[in-house]
């Protein structure tokens, strides 16, 4: 497996989960369709969610995964003010949107795009209550984990900056990091299940036992010795925690088993979909992505360029 095919694998694992859980979202896990009927064209009489939206199409997750790669790619690291900018233009003008259609904006989200608008700082515009912890800007982050060539310490700092821009608790910042740290390891070879608690030892390495972001995660986002059940929300929670056990399951992944592991969660199965499609997609790489799936994604002609300069800006490391 080569580095390039992990790097394609990761982002068309992200686009291809979203696109294929668009049609399922907002049903509880109970209505969605056995996995052998879950594909990007659901089965006769299914209720899809966005019946407007083609299949094979990307959602705010795609696309804002999208502008921040974009981004990293033209500034060169991270630039939260461009990324903020990145964030308008998609919601203004359907940036990096299939068809320029933008659909199923997250609360949160729009927000911090309203604060932007009328001005304000990008790195303070995400809400930072405890009730705003959704999934949006985890659902975005794997493209600075693939661009990254920072130490892990920068890394986990420029995934928290990333998530501020529209949610900033705490918490989303952590599940940013966590999952950056994870995505990393994957994209250096390692088995999901090695990655995994390599994943959180170099974590508690850079925050320590007693710092605010050590607290939160072994508080709120996996608990020490506690159980919890694995759910399909728009909790960030919910969200890294399911990715994760679909992830760490079994070394040896199956692309279209993950996502639809995801999708069978019910609820927002397009995020989920799209954050452990992502995960799965850089162990299994672009080849191991179902080529039905592949071949059936639009807006391909907005990825390629990316891919291509993303691939340019890892060799050249």
């Amino acid at each position: 497996m080569t580095v390039r095919d992990r790097l394609r694998g990761g982002i068309y694992g992200l686009l291809v989960g979203d696109a294929v859980g668009v049609p399922y979202e907002f049903h509880r896990a109970a209505a969605i369709p056995p996995p052998p009927q879950v594909e990007m064209v659901p089965p006769p009489g299914f209720h899809r969610a966005h019946a407007s939206v083609p299949p094979g199409t990307w959602s705010d997750d795609g696309a804002q995964a999208l502008v921040l790669l974009e981004s990293l790619l033209r500034v060169g690291h991270l630039d939260v003010e461009d990324v903020g900018r990145g964030f308008v233009r998609w919601a203004d003008e359907g940036r990096y949107a299939v068809d320029r259609h933008v659909f199923d904006i997250g609360v949160q989200t729009s927000q911090a795009i309203g604060a932007l608008r009328a001005g304000a700082p990008a790195a303070s515009a995400g809400p930072t209550d405890g009730w705003a912890n959704g999934n949006g800007s985890l659902m975005r982050v794997l493209p600075l984990a693939l661009w990254h060539r920072g130490s892990d310490a920068a890394l986990v700092a420029d995934a928290a900056a990333q998530s501020s821009v529209t949610h900033g608790h705490l918490r989303s910042q952590v599940c940013c990091a966590l999952y950056c740290l994870f995505a990393r390891r994957l994209l250096d070879g390692m088995p999901p299940s090695q990655a995994w608690p390599a994943a959180r030892a170099a974590f508690d390495g850079i925050y320590p036992p007693g710092s605010p972001e050590h607290e939160e995660l072994v508080t709120h986002v996996f608990p020490d010795g506690a159980a919890y059940e694995i759910r399909g929300g728009g909790y960030v929670v919910e969200s890294i925690r399911a990715a994760v056990s679909l992830t760490v399951s079994e070394d040896a992944l199956d692309y279209e088993r993950v996502v639809k592991g995801a999708i069978a969660l019910g609820d927002d199965t397009d995020t989920t979909a799209c954050i452990a499609g992502g995960l799965a997609g850089i162990v299994v790489g672009e080849s191991g992505i179902p080529p039905r799936w592949r071949d059936a994604l639009r807006g391909r002609e907005l990825v390629e360029p990316l891919l291509d300069a993303l691939v340019s800006w890892r060799g050249s490391a």
